[in-house]
């Protein structure tokens, strides 16, 4: 399938088949693909959580808004996190970068100061997302990106120490009667000549 296809069929899921759990090898495949995931400078200041416990997922669902069914029918959930905190990112990222990438940063994010520099690693994660749905799509995995959790509360579940959670994306399989799917609600875009320009 082209990728153009997959764009027009990929869609945010809102219900899932709760019988349907990805297998093993599919989920090494996704850790493998967020392994690889882009960022500026090769800085991957982030960690990435796959849940399958029933407990926990349950327990993330209960503070993550009106995202709590989908999380409980889903097959897994993914939580995104990004490095909490500049000196950590310095001390164990970016002493591991070649010299350019190292003099990029000292050039021009870290004159952004604190708030700046974090901005800028929150961004980094938001590329790992938009890899990570495709990736997702590309292998008929449904998925469902959310910002609507409560990032200090699901620090309080995972206690990864050094990371904060950003966003979560709920993946599995659609369940056959969701009625966000394309085929049941076309897709709402706006028109080609308003979002891009050819010069």
């Amino acid at each position: 399938m082209h990728f153009l296809d997959i764009a027009k069929n990929r869609y945010s899921t809102k219900q899932y088949n709760p019988n349907e759990k990805l297998s093993e090898d599919v989920v090494q495949q996704l850790k493998e693909i967020l392994r690889l995931c882009p960022s500026s400078i090769n800085s991957q200041p982030w960690k990435f959580i796959i849940i399958a416990d029933t407990q926990i997922k349950s327990e993330l669902a209960s503070i993550s808004y009106h995202n709590l069914e989908k999380i409980n029918q889903a097959s897994h959930l993914v939580v995104f996190n990004v490095i909490d905190s500049v000196e950590k990112f310095e001390n164990e990222n970016l002493c591991k970068l070649p010299e350019g990438a190292v003099n990029y940063y000292n050039q021009h994010v870290r004159p952004l100061g604190e708030a700046g520099i974090k901005n800028w690693m929150q961004h980094q994660v938001y590329l790992s997302l938009g890899f990570f749905l495709a990736a997702c799509a590309s292998m008929g995995i449904d998925s469902t990106p959310m910002e609507g959790i409560q990032p200090d509360e699901y620090n309080k579940v995972l206690r990864h120490n050094g990371y904060t959670a950003l966003f979560a994306v709920a993946i599995g399989r659609r369940d056959v009667a969701d009625f966000n799917q394309p085929t049941v609600k076309p897709k709402l875009r706006r028109a080609l000549e308003d979002v891009v320009d050819a010069i």
